[in-house]
């Protein structure tokens, strides 16, 4: 049986995502990106030697998903323990920055604030990681402290999460704590796992541990969806939780619901340019989204746009609900009719477009076939944004002649649109799309070698501004003439 996904194409979630109060609790860190060069081996040992050229501080672990929940316009407080040093005294002012409530954060003179120091060369490249922690448990004096603040604030919130990186803030005793108290309120509570020891998760709302993590809670080896979905349904009944979303990296994410149903949500990212933090991501606009009324799967839909959008940002870094929201809206549309623009606004839609390679072409489409694709994918590798010029049918009909064309524009925009790699799609309805490349003002304008160049329409314009023509190579025999030609023979052979 499966999950029923939300159709949730059309929602704006800035309307549906109202401000509420969560908490997260768990394990917060403070990530240094030291960024620079390595141009050179050491002369003392055999070790590269890191010129660093500048350096940035981000909050990570359950500050990381506090800092995401943020960004998804929710009102956030963090309970944690973090030092009573330097490190410390930063990240406080850090959580002040972004909004995040630290009222209820635990000083500490006995443990060092978690640091994580990532040394990052050129192309992105991590040298080497440098952290600083104390990793051991809660001390008794801790603990007290943050079931205290706990059980005194608890009805204040709308939903819990724990985020555990095993740093020794969530121990076994003040997890299950958590979880019992906050179920006899009816507050539901998500989890991101990182212990091997089941029971300590027990009785959750929802818990969402990655591929490896679900091994290390089952004890089982598994790779193959099927047997994900087996293992993730058999880990809801030995935690007794009601949801189990197993995160798969670039495979993307498995829902199960006790009792056996289930949905596979595949991966949206193109490229990936950093996994750090993608987690955190996932769990905090899973909450942001149960906490505003979502089903369970309208919220792992969002969260896995929203990872799709972490994994493309370097580093630690939140995402933001009008990102979630754009790419909702215009990458996962499924009519693709956000790509065809109107032809008076085409100038304005440009401006967005800074610093972009533009590619110009243009033509009728009217029965698209291999000699299309092949074309217009040869013309998008030119540059960054392919617009496509389409004829409208009144163009057409004074081209073609009174039969053509076969199919009407909308339905042509629609098709051509559908392609990856064709980014706009504009209708005009001149004889020549002069005017078209007049407004467009691409870098590169794009016909087929049937023309001279002395021929192309827009050429000079193009040219004038420091762009150039290119003459594509057609596929032989492939034309929408030939293909109707075929048809009409092949109907008289049958009659």
């Amino acid at each position: 049986m499966v999950l029923l996904k939300g159709n949730i194409n059309t929602m704006k979630l800035n309307k549906r995502i109202q401000q509420k109060k969560i908490l997260v609790i768990g394990d917060a860190m403070l990530d240094v990106y030291s960024v620079g060069e390595v141009k050179r081996i050491s002369p003392e040992a055999p070790v590269p030697i890191f010129k660093k050229n500048t350096e940035h501080y981000v909050l990570g672990g359950a500050s990381n998903v506090a800092a995401n929940l943020i960004s998804a316009g929710q009102c956030v407080y963090l309970m944690t323990v973090v030092g009573n040093d330097v490190s410390g005294n930063l990240f406080m002012e850090m959580l002040h920055d972004v909004s995040i409530n630290s009222e209820m954060i635990y000083r500490s003179e006995k443990r060092r604030t978690t640091v994580k120091n990532r040394f990052i060369a050129s192309n992105n490249q991590q040298v080497i990681r440098l952290d600083e922690e104390d990793a051991f448990p809660l001390s008794d004096e801790e603990s007290i402290e943050l079931k205290h603040l706990f059980k005194e604030r608890l009805q204040e919130f709308d939903l819990i999460i724990l985020s555990d990186y095993l740093k020794g803030v969530l121990t076994h005793e003040l997890t299950r704590e958590i979880i019992d108290l906050a179920n006899a309120g009816d507050i539901r509570v998500l989890v991101d796992p990182k212990d091997s020891e089941v029971r300590k998760y027990a009785c959750a709302f929802l818990l969402k541990p990655n591929q490896e993590e679900l091994c290390v809670l089952t004890g089982h080896s598994v790779y193959k969806f099927n047997d994900i979905i087996k293992t993730s349904i058999d880990l809801c009944e030995i935690c007794d939780c009601r949801y189990i979303l197993t995160t798969c990296g670039a495979r993307g994410m498995v829902l199960t619901e006790r009792g056996g149903k289930y949905e596979i949500f595949h991966s949206t990212p193109k490229e990936v340019y950093d996994v750090t933090g993608a987690g955190d991501t996932v769990i905090a606009y899973l909450g942001a989204c149960l906490a505003n009324g979502f089903t369970v799967a309208e919220a792992v839909f969002i969260s896995n746009i929203a990872a799709g959008i972490k994994v493309l940002k370097t580093g630690t870094a939140p995402v933001y609900l009008n990102e979630v929201d754009d790419w909702n809206h215009k990458k996962w549309d499924n009519s693709d009719e956000h790509k065809i623009i109107d032809r008076f606004n085409i100038s304005h839609q440009l401006k967005t477009l800074i610093n972009k390679k533009i590619v110009f072409t243009n033509g009728c489409f009217d029965i698209l076939h291999y000699g299309h694709v092949n074309y217009l994918r040869n013309a998008a590798i030119l540059g960054d944004i392919l617009i496509v010029g389409l004829n409208s049918d009144a163009s057409v009909k004074r081209l073609k002649g009174k039969d053509r064309p076969i199919n009407p524009q909308d339905e042509r925009a629609l098709l051509l649109a559908a392609f990856e790699f064709v980014d706009y799609v504009v209708i005009f309805d001149e004889d020549t799309p002069y005017e078209l490349i007049r407004d467009v003002k691409p870098d590169i304008l794009v016909k087929g070698m049937d023309y001279l160049p002395e021929d192309v329409i827009g050429r000079e314009l193009v040219e004038a501004r420091g762009g150039k023509l290119v003459l594509l190579p057609l596929v032989e025999g492939k034309s929408t003439t030939t293909l109707i030609e075929k048809i009409f023979m092949q109907k008289n052979k049958y009659l």
